[in-house]
């Protein structure tokens, strides 16, 4: 339960991150971030998987990139459904979660090594 938390944590503080280096990325505050992070998630968890079994065949065509263009979609779609929380622009929308996945790829990994008991079980 204390993973999932400091997972969502690292989310949000990676949305901070994002909303500072892409001008299209806006957050109203950092209760915001951490309904973003929330709803980040449930989009990749419920919307995503469908998304990208529909686009595979032009995924396969063009060879994993069309992926990226998921990846935004999805971004953009917990934009929509999430208040303080806006994506505008085309660089935004593919490049931002870039971004996002490396800055929390690094946040967990900190947290991870920081709090190791806390994070037990997550590997």
């Amino acid at each position: 339960m204390i993973g999932s938390l400091l997972t969502l944590l690292a989310t949000a503080l990676s949305l901070l991150v994002v909303d500072i280096i892409f001008p299209g990325v806006n957050l109203a505050n950092f209760p915001a971030a951490l309904i973003a992070a929330l709803g980040i998630g449930i989009v990749n968890a419920g919307v995503k998987p469908v998304i990208s079994l529909l686009s595979l065949p032009l995924n396969i065509l063009s060879l994993g990139a069309f992926s990226l263009v998921v990846n935004g979609f999805c971004f953009w779609l917990a934009s929509i459904l999430v208040p303080g929380f806006r994506v505008a622009g085309l660089l935004s929308f593919i490049f931002a979660p870039i971004l996002l996945s490396f800055v929390n790829t690094f946040l967990s990994k900190y947290f991870a090594e920081r709090f190791p008991s806390l994070t037990e079980g997550q590997q």
